[in-house]
């Protein structure tokens, strides 16, 4: 009989540390919310503080501390199994930064969304079977090590053997508390709902440099970091014309950079096509008034030909299109989120100035609501502008340009109703306040986007 089986005179050994981490986090799991889950958890974090040493429910009286159990061998246990709720995670299409917002969102304090960042992070310092280095998102796609960076999602802590007490220590907490709050986190991982997976990043340019593609793709590349350029810096002035002027070049070059694009990448594809399938990237969208904030994006999507889904439950929306396009819609939504939200401040400031106090949060909602709808109006009309002279300059060196964008538009739309087949349209609630409404769009005509 082996060891673990063998029974002594002091009765039946407690289950080693990966044993009791495991039966801990079955009962947390399960356990239904409110005071059944508090209860759960507060039982679960005595047993992991001491360090196994006090025996599950169902243990026989007089067991004792295992040679594989113990304070270090817990902590190890437990890592272990944070990596394996973030791996389950990854299944289940989350990607890191969709898991530190949800997490936010659902959570009560700061201290389990640094938790999770801890479990992102030894998760992604672990080896793959068969792949050399890294956590599963690794070999992904860019975008998954830059949420990786921006999420700081770095181990730490010396060893998987001390991590509870290193958490202990950092948060000037007992090992109980940090025990809780790492059982509590685990609850929350383990009961989110899979969510629709993202397809693969498209692979790698082919053109080398120097190449007439090589030279297109450097001009490219120089052509976006202009576009950031100017549009940092019409966020960073206070001078309204002067982010004018530079949002508005911002465009211009956003809008052509789109165009070579297309017609670079469609003459590589088969038949003329598009040399690859689109892509999608979920961006954040972050109360309050996250519907008009939606439909902001929205608005964006559409205008670089690309199309957004709402995922009002899980704080982001995801955008499909061709990779150019996708970056170009997020740099232009996250700079006209800032300036609304900057105009529907100082708006809605007045409006409070003015005695409404009680109506300010509708008039902030129905502003930015004004602002995504007379954008669309100007976006989709500032894309048929450069549409039209983009065609006119191309007439007979690239005469296929418009079949080449109608191609990718089919493609981007094909894909999203591949990615979301049950998808619904938003709804918006009636107008609740005139006068947010008539400033919101004000403010959209203020924002020029175009040399006009």
């Amino acid at each position: 009989m082996s060891e673990r089986g063998n029974r002594g005179r002091g009765g039946p050994r407690p289950p080693a540390a990966d044993e009791l981490v495991a039966e801990v986090l079955g009962r947390v799991r399960y356990a239904p919310d409110g005071t059944a889950a508090e209860d759960a958890i507060e039982a679960g974090a005595s047993v992991l503080a001491a360090g196994g040493s006090a025996p599950p429910a169902g243990s026989g009286p007089g067991s004792g501390p295992g040679p594989d159990s113990g304070p270090e061998a817990v902590s190890a246990a437990l890592v272990a199994a944070a990596v394996a709720a973030v791996r389950q995670c990854w299944a289940g299409g989350w990607h890191p930064a969709d898991l530190e917002r949800i997490v936010r969102r659902e959570a009560d304090g700061p201290t389990p969304v640094a938790i999770v960042v801890d479990a992102i992070a030894a998760e992604a310092a672990r080896p793959v079977r068969g792949r050399g280095g890294g956590g599963a998102g690794s070999a992904r796609d860019p975008r998954w090590q830059e949420q990786l960076r921006r999420l700081d999602a770095d181990v730490w802590w010396d060893g998987d053997r001390g991590y509870l007490d290193a958490l202990a220590r950092r948060g000037r907490t007992s090992r109980f508390e940090a025990a809780y709050a790492v059982l509590a986190a685990l609850r929350l991982l383990a009961r989110l709902p899979r969510i629709t997976p993202l397809p693969p990043p498209p692979p790698p340019s082919g053109p080398a440099a120097g190449s007439p593609s090589g030279t297109a793709r450097t001009a490219a590349s120089r052509a976006l970091g202009r576009i950031r350029a100017l549009l940092a810096k019409a966020e960073a002035t206070t001078y309204a014309e002067e982010a004018e002027a530079l949002s508005a070049k911002a465009q211009e070059l956003m809008a052509r950079h789109s165009i070579d694009e297309a017609l670079l990448d469609g003459g590589h594809g088969a038949a003329g096509g598009p040399a690859g399938g689109p892509s999608a990237v979920r961006i954040g969208i972050e109360g309050p008034y996250e519907q008009a904030k939606a439909l902001l994006l929205d608005a964006v999507a559409a205008a670089n030909r690309c199309q957004a889904v709402w995922a009002a439950e899980a704080g982001f929306s995801t955008v499909v299109g061709f990779p150019p396009d996708l970056e170009a819609a997020e740099l232009l939504y996250t700079s006209l989120l800032l300036q609304a939200t900057t105009a529907m401040n100082r708006a809605g400031d007045a409006h409070h100035a003015r005695g409404r106090a009680r109506r300010t949060r509708d008039f902030r909602q129905t502003f930015l609501v004004a602002y995504a709808d007379r954008i669309r109006d100007r976006l989709a009309a500032a894309t048929a502008a450069a549409t039209a002279a983009a065609t006119a300059e191309s007439a007979t060196t690239a005469p296929d340009l418009l079949p080449v964008l109608a191609a990718r538009e089919l493609a981007v739309e094909e894909t999203t109703g591949a990615l979301f087949p049950d998808t619904a349209p938003v709804r918006l609630r009636g107008i609740r306040d005139e006068a947010g409404w008539h400033q919101g769009r004000a403010a959209a005509d203020r924002a020029r986007l175009r040399g006009e």
